[in-house]
């Protein structure tokens, strides 16, 4: 059984700092490509970072510079460090596991993601 299960999550204020975690279970991990997406409210998922089995990294224009990605093939987990925040970042954040080629995806549950003073 897959298993994604992000962690992390909470409110912080403008200008801080958020590293979200996701660990999986129940797949090759090293294998897949490791993604991050975020949905605020009314609007349609979207792809925060990526990072492909081969380490090779893309990032959403908005949030260049100021998010990372990351991966542990040993322990089988997928971070993301969000510095910088903006109450514009305010979604919930998913964690996805991917093998493109053969059309597979995985799903975590998310976490909420909050930026407010």
């Amino acid at each position: 059984q897959v298993q994604l299960v992000e962690s992390g999550g909470g409110l912080v204020q403008p200008g801080g700092s958020l590293r979200l975690s996701c660990a999986a279970s129940g797949i090759t991990f090293s294998a897949y490509a490791m993604n991050w997406y975020r949905q605020a409210p009314g609007k349609q998922r979207e792809l925060v970072a990526g990072m492909t089995s081969g380490g090779s990294t893309n990032y959403a224009e908005s949030v260049k510079g100021r998010f990372t990605i990351s991966r542990d093939n040993a322990k089988n987990t997928a971070s993301l460090q969000m510095n910088s925040l903006k109450p514009e970042d305010t979604a919930v954040y998913y964690c996805n596991a991917a093998l493109e080629a053969l059309g597979v995806r995985h799903w975590g549950r998310g976490t909420q993601v909050t930026v407010s003073s």
